[in-house]
């Protein structure tokens, strides 16, 4: 006898938890899966802040089981004629509004299909103009959990909107220019710029160019190269941090410190502070890394 497992519903939405929006979401998916496994993300979002919840998405989905049906409502084109998408890749389901959500996603992992959902017979009835989370995308999360296949939603396309996802800058040798993208609720910056990123620049590389001998690169301990980092120097305004740490307590309490986050982004950090008000800075700030050009 087969057993058929509960499948996992996750939530990331901008409602926050004063209102009953997400509650409500979660009462529609238990009255078509009583079995459903509902998984809260985030709903801390700030409104209608979109590129917050792609990166927060792009951080989360990959933790989650294959077959995973991700939710994401930050949709401040709720009720018009933007589109609500089904997605699927090689290990789950994304149901979002068409306006960017997954612009992280896909940079990384292409789509196996794109379904423009259409299909109101996976709606609850009479839909309102505000709160499709209600009644577009929570039933259908439940009938997808059910085992409705995402054909069945509606129709076909082949692309998605896409957000400006801004890349690191290289200025001179040894020198990027990067973006804050993200502050977390502990102050901390994380940046664009990855710790790839940051290797390909310590080994020598121009970092958006893939080395002609790989070989030759892959030689080189990852390890050694980013000690190298050891002489990097950030720029924040007009304060500076010299040095990558390998965790919050290389510096003493109150000081600043910059390391590779649980993401693989760089991040400005205060030990046991608030590295956003220490800094007087805001999403989408600026910030200069140069590596020295010390011998191993």
């Amino acid at each position: 006898m087969t057993v058929c497992r509960p499948r996992v519903i996750t939530l990331l939405t901008d409602f926050g938890n004063q209102d009953a929006y997400v509650g409500i979401m979660k009462g529609v998916i238990a009255g078509i899966n009583p079995f459903a496994n509902i998984v809260d993300i985030c709903h801390s979002i700030p409104p209608q802040d979109i590129s917050t919840g792609a990166y927060l998405l792009y951080t989360s989905y990959k933790y989650f089981p294959k077959k995973t049906i991700h939710v994401a409502v930050v949709d401040p084109g709720v009720g018009s004629r933007r589109d609500i998408v089904c997605v699927e890749t090689k290990d789950c389901f994304f149901l979002v509004p068409d306006n960017g959500l997954l612009s992280f996603i896909v940079q990384e992992e292409r789509p196996k299909s794109i379904i423009r959902v259409t299909n109101s017979k996976y709606f609850l009835p009479s839909p309102s103009n505000t709160f499709h989370g209600r009644d577009v995308f929570a039933p259908i999360a439940a009938h997808l959990s059910l085992g409705v296949k995402p054909q069945q939603l509606g129709i076909k396309i082949n692309q998605l909107e896409q957000l400006d996802i801004p890349k690191p800058v290289p200025k001179k040798a040894g020198q990027v220019e990067g973006q804050i993208i993200y502050i977390d609720r502990f102050g901390n910056l994380i940046t664009n710029i990855t710790k790839e990123y940051l290797i390909k620049g310590a080994g020598g590389q121009k970092p958006e160019v893939r080395s002609k001998k790989p070989d030759a690169f892959e030689k080189i301990s990852k390890e050694k190269i980013l000690s190298k980092c050891n002489i990097m120097e950030t720029t924040i305004g007009k304060k500076r941090i010299v040095g990558l740490s390998k965790t919050y307590t290389d510096a003493t309490p109150g000081e600043p410190l910059v390391l590779t986050g649980s993401a693989g982004l760089l991040e400005v950090s205060i030990n046991q502070g608030n590295a956003q008000r220490y800094f007087k800075v805001e999403k989408g700030s600026k910030i200069i890394i140069e590596i020295g050009q010390s011998p191993f």
